[in-house]
């Protein structure tokens, strides 16, 4: 069994601010499990840490955010069921991430796909630079599927039709696209967006703490209304983890080799 134990998320807390990295950049900073647990518990500690105002979330070596789920974890899967504990996974690790207090930001830099789209999609705010391509092109690569959480999410920013686009049709959307539909707030050249992020995350050291919890927390519980069924994907998860493509899509990224979908 391939090793896929390298990697790790850091943390740094500097003027206020926490900046959690996920440090993989010969892999494009894709996630391991180890890395989805160090996630979860970067989260906790800044959660109970009274000296943070927000928190950065951002990829290492300039390359990547997450270039989703490390793929060479998948091989051991063995039908759709590890499939739907695969997602509930991912969907606890990320709903400790949304459910933080203090504001938090995705600062993005090229690619931001799935795994990583669905952190992304999580933060209260997301800035990239212009190297942005952010999707979850998965109907070309593993042929699994989203939990309804993360579709949710999606949705709630883009909308039905993009969504559609992004998730059927594979688009990967770039800079100028994510500004214009609302993906991200700003686009800012490689050289500014750490300091430029760094600005206008101290600047919540300056506002009212109890009124900025209320709007999230208020934000999130009306959300919360729409993901309330949240094991209602569970057959798509089973039946596309369950697959024989995905098994094939697995073994094809693994072992670099072609092969033809079946819808079987």
């Amino acid at each position: 069994m391939t090793d896929t134990s390298k990697g790790r998320v850091d943390c740094r807390i500097e003027q206020g601010v926490a900046w959690i990295g996920f440090n993989r950049p010969q892999s494009r900073n894709a996630m391991t499990w180890d890395m989805y647990d160090a996630l979860a518990r970067l989260c906790r500690e800044v959660e109970a840490d009274r000296g943070v105002v927000a928190v950065v979330f951002h990829g290492c070596g300039g390359q990547a955010f997450v270039a989703g789920t490390d793929i060479r974890q998948f091989a051991d899967f063995d039908g759709g069921e590890a499939g739907v504990g695969y997602e509930r996974g991912i969907d606890s690790a990320i709903a400790g991430l949304e459910g933080l207090c203090k504001p938090t930001i995705a600062l993005l830099e090229g690619f931001c796909v799935g795994g990583g789209a669905a952190i992304a999609l999580a933060c209260d705010f997301r800035y990239c630079t212009p190297s942005l391509k952010f999707g979850v092109p998965i109907a070309e690569t593993l042929g699994n599927c989203l939990s309804v959480t993360n579709v949710s999410r999606l949705m709630d920013l883009v909308g039905v039709a993009r969504t559609k686009e992004i998730l059927m049709a594979a688009a990967l959307i770039e800079a100028p696209a994510a500004a214009a539909m609302g993906l991200v707030g700003a686009v800012f050249e490689p050289e500014a967006i750490y300091p430029e992020v760094a600005r206008k995350a101290q600047a919540f050291a300056g506002r009212a703490p109890l009124t900025v919890q209320a709007s999230k927390d208020l934000i999130n519980r009306v959300l919360a209304h729409r993901r309330a069924a949240a094991e209602a994907g569970d057959d798509w998860i089973r039946a596309c983890y369950g697959s024989r493509d995905f098994k094939a899509a697995v073994e094809r990224f693994v072992s670099k080799t072609p092969f033809q979908w079946t819808g079987e």
